[in-house]
């Protein structure tokens, strides 16, 4: 029969392996869904580019409504409250909140109407 000594000795180790494995799995789990949202990460920006802004001053209410946090009650109450002078008009305007503002910030601008040029005189 085994000693109290050897007993706890191997619960010692048993413990200490079972550690070692935990640890492992997780070192191992972590690094590998870190390489996979690097992938997935890179992909989103190349696919948004500068072309696909959708002008506040413009857009349809159905443009509006592709934006993230933004549905038909926001998108009247942007078409509603125009023109904009600047995008960050929306949070001025009180027309949405800020966090709502900070998702779409990135896709949206607020393009002037030019002047038509004065007619001369004759």
């Amino acid at each position: 029969m085994l000693s109290d000594r050897e007993v706890r000795m191997r619960q010692k180790l048993a413990v200490s392996l079972l550690v070692l494995f935990v640890s492992i799995c997780l070192a191992s789990g972590s690094a590998f869904a870190q390489g996979k949202d690097t992938e997935k990460k890179a992909a989103p920006p190349a696919a948004s580019s500068k072309t696909q802004l959708v002008d506040i001053n413009s857009a349809s209410k159905e443009e509006l409504m592709t934006l993230p946090g933004i549905g038909e009650a926001y998108s009247q109450k942007i078409i509603d409250n125009r023109p904009y002078r600047g995008k960050n008009d929306l949070v001025q305007k009180n027309v949405i909140p800020q966090a709502t503002y900070d998702k779409i910030s990135d896709r949206i601008v607020a393009r002037q109407k030019t002047a038509a040029p004065a007619a001369k005189k004759k």
